[in-house]
């Protein structure tokens, strides 16, 4: 099977920006978005409305996701550590690396096999541009399904941040993609930005990282590439410096976090972890 135009296209562009050591732009095209203005978002969800349209767009991406599963679209190799989850008594910010529209669908498979899903609820932080202007049913998706959405408003951040500290004190997960951009089946962790691990630091709660391996399988999907058999390895938590400043403890969180997933990637694929740029960090500081 001939391999699809676009997916290729991706992958060189993928390439390319590796090469110059750029790892937080996406390489697909994403809806332009509208800026969430002060009191769009319900993001402390205190309206009845805001529960009834989660239940009911939950059971739409539930009937999708067993759907995906059963088809092979998604596959699930195996999930390792979850009794990191099981285990948890606050709440937690969630890190995940990110590869793939359906892995925000396989983070919902791990989340339901632990046993906090009991109590829990789990949120996702995404892109304004994917709250505002995803059309059609992943568009309802990203509206309703428990979403936080960033703003390029202030003032709706203030929103936000408020929020992410409500649900954390709640004893809730809230999951967020660091590496602030998505790069198609791409297995190297990229270099992440701190927000995620601002949020545990001055909520004083711990980081789960999660990090996701690749296998091809025999199969081949629609755009001529094999399709991926994910693990999911959940790993112990990280828990923030509570006797330095908030800054410096999310540069400690944010240093560890990105080692476990170094040492998870090494171990998996059994190679060292080399990027086409040489050493991004290096390059930063420059």
């Amino acid at each position: 099977m001939p391999k699809d135009p676009e997916r290729l296209a991706v992958l060189q562009r993928i390439d390319e920006l590796e090469r110059k050591g750029i790892f937080d732009v996406d390489v697909e095209e994403d809806p332009p978005g509208e800026t969430i203005l002060p009191g769009t978002v319900d993001y402390k969800q205190s309206k009845i409305s805001t529960k009834i349209r989660a239940k009911i767009a939950f059971s739409s991406a539930r009937k999708f996701l067993n759907k995906i599963l059963k088809d092979g679209t998604l596959r699930i190799k195996d999930i390792k550590g979850i009794e990191h989850l099981d285990n948890l008594t606050t709440g937690a910010v969630i890190t995940c690396n990110h590869f793939n529209a359906f892995d925000s669908f396989a983070m919902q498979v791990a989340y339901e096999r632990s046993t906090c899903s009991k109590k829990r609820k789990l949120f996702r932080v995404i892109r304004e541009g994917n709250y505002t202007s995803f059309p059609g049913f992943y568009g309802m998706l990203m509206r309703s399904c428990n979403t936080l959405p960033l703003s390029s408003n202030m003032a709706t951040m203030k929103e936000f941040m408020d929020a992410v500290d409500y649900h954390l004190s709640k004893g809730h997960l809230v999951l967020v993609y660091p590496e602030q951009s998505m790069w198609w089946n791409y297995r190297k962790p990229k270099p992440m930005k701190r927000g995620a691990f601002v949020f545990a630091a001055k909520s004083n709660v711990p980081v789960v990282p999660i990090f996701i391996c690749q296998e091809d399988s025999k199969d081949i999907g629609e755009d001529g590439f094999p399709i991926q058999e994910m693990t999911i390895f959940v790993l112990p938590p990280i828990y923030p410096n509570s006797e330095v400043h908030p800054v410096i403890a999310s540069q400690e969180l944010m240093e560890r976090n990105y080692a476990a997933w170094k040492e998870v990637y090494e171990s998996f694929y059994g190679k060292k972890l080399e990027y086409l740029c040489g050493d991004p960090f290096k390059k930063a500081q420059a």
